[in-house]
């Protein structure tokens, strides 16, 4: 699989990794201090490919995300499911691109979003609340599913309304992915009172 566009990564263990999986080339962040000598390279790659950004499913992993997008808009995002990226056989339970399988890191480049502009939300708060992403005991495991249903990373209560209008997901989107989290959750609740 060849990938036109430059894909922003935080380190060379990531270009490593993804080099086995992918044919592309590669701007390694080298860590959360994103300079601007990097933010400069990045602009160059969009102009002239296209930058798709590709950060580890965690806390610096979104903070390396947020600065780049900002930075230069009109990128686009892949996300690594946060399970697809634990690292196996490791005490710390550290997440991160190196740790991903081949195919895993192909599946989330094939689902590249490109954000939206300052369109306005067909999803609001009241919706989250009333799908029990927000304020509820099974709000946390609902959102880390939505999230994979929907291809748009796991996110935290305050950010699922930002990334559900930035990556244009539909009423009708949102409502299917919430049919599949409800069935599943009723599912897993009929085989445990079963057993």
């Amino acid at each position: 699989m060849k990938i036109r566009e430059v894909i922003v990564v935080e380190g060379r263990d990531d270009t490593a990794k993804l080099k086995q999986a992918v044919d592309a080339d590669t701007i390694e962040t080298n860590g959360s201090a994103v300079n601007d000598a990097v933010i400069k390279q990045i602009r160059h790659a969009q102009a002239k490919r296209g930058v798709i950004i590709f950060t580890d499913p965690d806390h610096p992993g979104s903070r390396i995300r947020h600065i780049i997008d900002h930075a230069v808009p009109g990128c686009k995002h892949a996300f690594l499911q946060r399970d697809d990226a634990r690292a196996k056989n490791d005490h710390d339970n550290s997440l991160g691109i190196e740790h991903a399988s081949p195919e895993a890191l192909r599946q989330a480049l094939r689902n590249v979003y490109t954000l939206a502009g300052d369109e306005p939300a067909q999803i609001n708060r009241e919706d989250l609340i009333a799908a029990g992403l927000i304020g509820s005991a099974e709000a946390g495991a609902r959102r880390e599913r939505l999230g994979e249903l929907l291809q748009i990373g796991h996110t935290n209560g305050k950010q699922l309304l930002k990334r559900l209008s930035m990556f244009r997901i539909s009423k009708g989107q949102f409502n299917q992915a919430m049919n599949q989290v409800l069935q599943e959750e009723d599912d897993e609740r009929k085989t445990n009172s079963n057993t």
